[in-house]
């Protein structure tokens, strides 16, 4: 198999698995996110943080959005600019209303400033204990990540459930690997 190929079985794999979640598990889960988080601090407070707004069965990072602006933090929320471009973060506050984006997601709008992250919060598929995740197949945060590194020193937080922790994440020179990992069950860096 060819690592797009060996990409996108384990896509299907990890769709299934978290679709399967019950709804009374995605609400504690939730809480529990917010808790890993206060408990670890996976980077220094205040600081400019980009999260995502959850989407079909994503883990709701809502709660963890008003712990860090709570905190003293700014938020921003990832817009994608168009295929094969790197994501850009406008500002955003609990209450703002938001814009549909492509692919099912929601964003700030356009008028909104545009922020660059000292830490990111990024959705995963799947992670495995090296650090490496699989997201959708677009690309976007991989590009985003290495853009930003090449400026400046960020903190790539992977969330999700912890059933999407696996084994290996097939991956390849593009890929980028997180520094952390936050589910409702642990936080932990990786080296």
């Amino acid at each position: 198999m060819t690592l797009i190929e060996d990409k996108r079985r384990l896509r299907g794999v990890m769709v299934a698995r978290r679709r399967a979640l019950g709804e009374a598990h995605r609400r504690a889960a939730a809480a529990h996110l917010r808790a890993a988080f206060l408990d670890e601090k996976p980077f220094a407070l205040p600081a400019v943080v980009t999260a995502f707004w959850p989407i079909g069965e994503e883990i709701d990072v809502r709660p963890l959005m008003r712990a860090l602006v709570d905190a003293g933090c700014r938020l921003a929320l990832p817009v994608v600019q168009g295929k094969r471009q790197p994501l850009v973060f406008r500002a955003w506050s609990p209450g703002d209303e938001l814009e549909a984006g492509v692919f099912g997601t929601f964003h700030p709008f356009s008028h909104r400033e545009a922020l660059e992250p000292d830490a990111l919060l990024v959705p995963l598929l799947a992670c495995d204990s090296e650090g490496w995740r699989l997201g959708y197949g677009g690309g976007f945060y991989d590009r985003t990540l290495a853009a930003l590194r090449a400026r400046r020193r960020v903190t790539a937080v992977g969330v999700g459930y912890d059933e999407q922790v696996v084994d290996a994440v097939p991956h390849g020179p593009e890929d980028q690997r997180l520094d952390w990992l936050l589910t409702d069950r642990r936080a932990c860096a990786f080296v």
